[in-house]
């Protein structure tokens, strides 16, 4: 297979920058309606919600509805559960937690991606993302460090606990992409998720002013978008191109925390999160390193 074009490549990576933008703004949204009254569950139907027409229109514009057909129903309605959790987990990280600790925390998603691929699928884990390992696991240590800044337990463990979560996800999606392509994934996840909720929200949803829905509809609008941008910059480049790129969202949240919410990064933060982040870009690396070497023994 070609590599990517060099103009691909800056494509894709500017899609992943939009990505961190939108998502960041999601967060915050969720914190701003969680301050008006807004419960987790309406949160969450209105994250989906709102995505499904962008996944419809996408489809009816392109491949169409035919093209998420699938014969592993089963499998998808596995990914919506374990995905809903993954949400639900984060929503309520940045809910316990400012913007930037709690951005920190979901940095540790590749660490524990690497330990479940070790234990669920058995794969081979060498010296090397192992280090990485615990080099995250000691940046996590720095930044909840006891002290006058110290953040708050119950937002750490439910931040990790996020993190371990959603990295099943992630070994979720690529089982399933083995047969499956991204767009029927989103398709499927956006789908049920939205159906389940939908069901649910009458027993957790209650009336609010105009001002709450706008930032509801803004919720949902910012994560659909960021949504297609993240999936956008898998298709024009490789994973190991496009996912430092993630990085970033440790600066909007730290900004948009000072702007919105006045709160500013506790000094640990700056000490712990650059190991957290050396962490997760040397499992990238390695993983990267690994394929290359695998296309090589299929090529020779």
């Amino acid at each position: 297979m070609a590599s990517p074009t060099p103009d691909r490549r800056l494509l894709a990576i500017g899609c992943r920058l939009l990505a961190a933008v939108l998502l960041t703004m999601m967060f915050a949204l969720v914190k701003l309606v969680d301050a008006r009254g807004v419960s987790l569950l309406e949160s969450l139907f209105y994250r989906q919600a709102l995505a499904l027409p962008l996944v419809l229109g996408w489809l009816l514009a392109g491949p169409g509805l035919a093209s998420v057909r699938t014969e592993r129903f089963g499998a998808h309605l596995w990914r919506t559960l374990i995905g809903l959790g993954g949400m639900a987990l984060n929503f309520l990280t940045f809910t316990l937690l400012p913007l930037a600790e709690a951005t920190v925390l979901l940095f540790t998603t590749p660490i524990f991606a690497t330990i479940l691929s070790a234990l669920l699928l058995g794969e081979q884990v060498g010296r090397h993302r192992w280090a990485a390992v615990l080099l995250g696991f000691a940046g996590v240590a720095v930044v909840v460090s006891p002290g006058s800044w110290a953040v708050p337990p119950l937002g750490v463990a439910v931040g990790l606990t996020a993190a371990t979560v959603v990295s099943g996800v992630s070994i979720t999606l690529r089982q399933i992409g083995r047969t499956e392509s991204a767009t029927t994934t989103v398709f499927w996840f956006t789908a049920l998720s939205s159906g389940a909720l939908a069901l649910a929200l009458p027993f957790a949803g209650r009336t609010h002013d105009p001002t709450t829905y706008a930032l509801l509809v803004a919720l949902g609008l910012t994560g659909g978008l960021a949504q297609f941008a993240l999936t956008a910059s898998l298709r024009l480049a490789p994973v190991s191109v496009v996912m430092p790129m993630d990085y970033s969202n440790l600066v909007w949240a730290a900004l948009l925390g000072w702007l919105v919410f006045a709160t500013v990064p506790s000094p640990t933060l700056w000490l712990g999160a650059p190991l957290i982040i050396a962490s997760g870009l040397w499992i990238v690396w390695r993983e990267h390193v690994r394929r290359k070497d695998a296309s090589a023994l299929v090529t020779d």
